[in-house]
């Protein structure tokens, strides 16, 4: 079983953001991070999810996602993201980040644990401190789909 914890972050909503993925199976354990020039709270939350899904090497492994975010939870364990699928998302934000979810999913049997967030659990604190360092590097990654939703927006 692999277990991957994950957390994202953003200053301000949309703002500079960033995620932090601590994956575990048996002595095995590596850390992931990036950050973001503008992006969201939801989308680090479920960028975070997607990167450590696709940081494994093998198909159809039995993988524990625990995370403190309500949306990414919820969208999934509630089956929302299908129903936002057989509508084309609309309305919705994220679709080309669920949309890459739904393809991983795919390939494991996923779980989905919530934990409370800033709540002293171990891994979840270290995601939060990996999200929130990776959201204040100099250098951060465009994310180029929300910019150019946020610029489509604003043109209208």
């Amino acid at each position: 079983m692999i277990e991957i914890f994950t957390d994202g972050a953003s200053s301000g909503n949309p703002g500079p953001g960033g995620y932090g993925v601590v994956l575990r199976s048996g002595n095995h354990y590596k850390e992931l991070s990036a950050g973001y020039r503008k992006t969201t709270n939801n989308r680090m939350e479920l960028m975070a999810v997607i990167k450590g899904l696709e940081a494994l090497k093998s198909p159809n492994q039995e993988v524990v996602i625990c995370s403190d975010s309500k949306y990414v939870i919820d969208a999934i364990e509630k089956r929302w993201v299908h129903s936002w699928l057989q509508k084309g998302f609309k309305d919705k934000k994220n679709k080309d980040l669920w949309m890459r979810y739904l393809e991983l999913s795919k390939l494991h049997r996923i779980r989905f644990v919530w934990v409370r967030g800033h709540n002293g659990h171990p891994e979840n604190e270290r995601c939060d401190q990996l999200a929130v360092a990776a959201s204040k590097q100099k250098d951060l990654l465009i994310d180029s789909v929300f910019e150019a939703e946020m610029n489509r927006v604003n043109l209208l």
